[in-house]
């Protein structure tokens, strides 16, 4: 039998976060007796305009073969807070991702996890775990579904439509993506400013984070005084000649990407034209430059069943049919 259970937490910055968890009760106890798969823990979690219905029916799938699984929402998405302050990609990947791994592994004492994202969930999680690189040894394998954070704008006419599509969400505010099709939440401006400009100036620069307060070892995670949100507020440093040497460009996630050695499966869509098109799914994929890591385009001229859409890619019945498998096979090849 399918259970479905929510959690709340609390993340650094006082927004509470759903994290729902997903298991066959059947088959989770009877894994012991089946050769075919390990029982393992997967955390889940979806992109912008979205909740946990991107990522709930490939969750039970899993559970189906018996392993655990922890869908997180975003602040602002699904059951989980809607913020005061405003956020961006950058504000999720610092708290409510920490907030989500220190439940999982400090309250309920996993010892490993395997990941599974869509779109910006993904960055979310690259942003996080450099930020936090002590959870790196602790996550055995990662899925990403159709992410790139800085190669949607390549070539003049993709230029084009992502500066066209910024002037359009300045103006109005926010991405109207209910009336769009696009996904049940609305994004704001601020929310999207960030993404935006990554693909316009094809950089993977923080928001609030100067190169000098992830070096020599020290991040978020060892640091309480990290900034909040938005605000340019600067770590303390621990001495007037610290303040002066200290460099105070933003932090280049990109130049940190290869320190997240987790063999990663990054999955791309043929038909995602403006979101995650193939080749900036690529330029992030060959940015994490690990041999181990494995890239795949789903496509009718790779022989597959579509050329998939940015959302078909992870949720339509073919994704189920022929990629959902192989997401499987992935967690069982790197369980422990």
């Amino acid at each position: 039998m399918m259970t479905e259970n929510l959690k709340l937490v609390t993340t650094k910055d006082h927004v509470q976060i759903a994290i729902w968890e997903i298991f066959d009760s059947e088959k989770y106890h009877d894994l012991s007796n089946l050769s075919a798969h390990k029982a393992q823990n997967i955390f889940l979690t979806h992109g912008t305009f979205s909740d946990k219905k991107t990522c709930l029916r490939i969750a039970e799938y899993l559970a189906t073969l018996g392993h655990h699984c922890y869908i997180m929402e975003w602040r602002g998405h699904g059951a989980s807070e809607i913020p005061k302050d405003k956020f961006n990609f950058e504000t999720i990947a610092t708290y409510d991702f920490d907030a989500t791994f220190r439940y999982l592994f400090d309250d309920l004492k996993l010892d490993n996890l395997h990941c599974v994202t869509h779109s910006g969930g993904g960055i979310g999680l690259t942003m996080f775990l450099i930020q936090n690189p002590l959870y790196i040894d602790k996550i055995n394998s990662i899925s990403m579904f159709a992410c790139q954070a800085y190669g949607a704008a390549l070539n003049p006419i993709s230029y084009a439509r992502i500066l066209t599509a910024k002037i359009f969400t300045r103006l109005f505010g926010y991405i109207p993506a209910k009336k769009l099709n696009m996904g049940p939440i609305n994004e704001s401006y601020y929310a999207m400013k960030q993404w935006y400009d990554w693909n316009l100036k094809q950089n993977f620069n923080s928001s609030f984070i100067t190169q000098n307060d992830l070096n020599e070892g020290n991040n978020k995670g060892n640091n309480e005084s990290h900034c909040k949100s938005g605000n340019n507020k600067n770590i303390t440093h621990k001495s007037t000649a610290q303040k002066v040497m200290a460099n105070t460009e933003p932090f280049d996630y990109r130049q940190h990407m290869p320190k997240i050695t987790t063999p990663i499966y990054a999955i791309s869509a043929k038909g995602d034209k403006l979101i995650s098109p193939t080749r900036g799914c690529q330029l992030l994929f060959n940015d994490f430059n690990n041999p181990a890591n494995v890239f795949r385009e789903y496509s009718l001229s790779n022989g597959d069943l579509d050329d998939y859409t940015h959302s078909r890619i992870m949720t339509s019945r073919n994704a189920a049919k022929e990629i959902w498998p192989t997401v499987a096979a992935w967690i069982d090849k790197h369980s422990r």
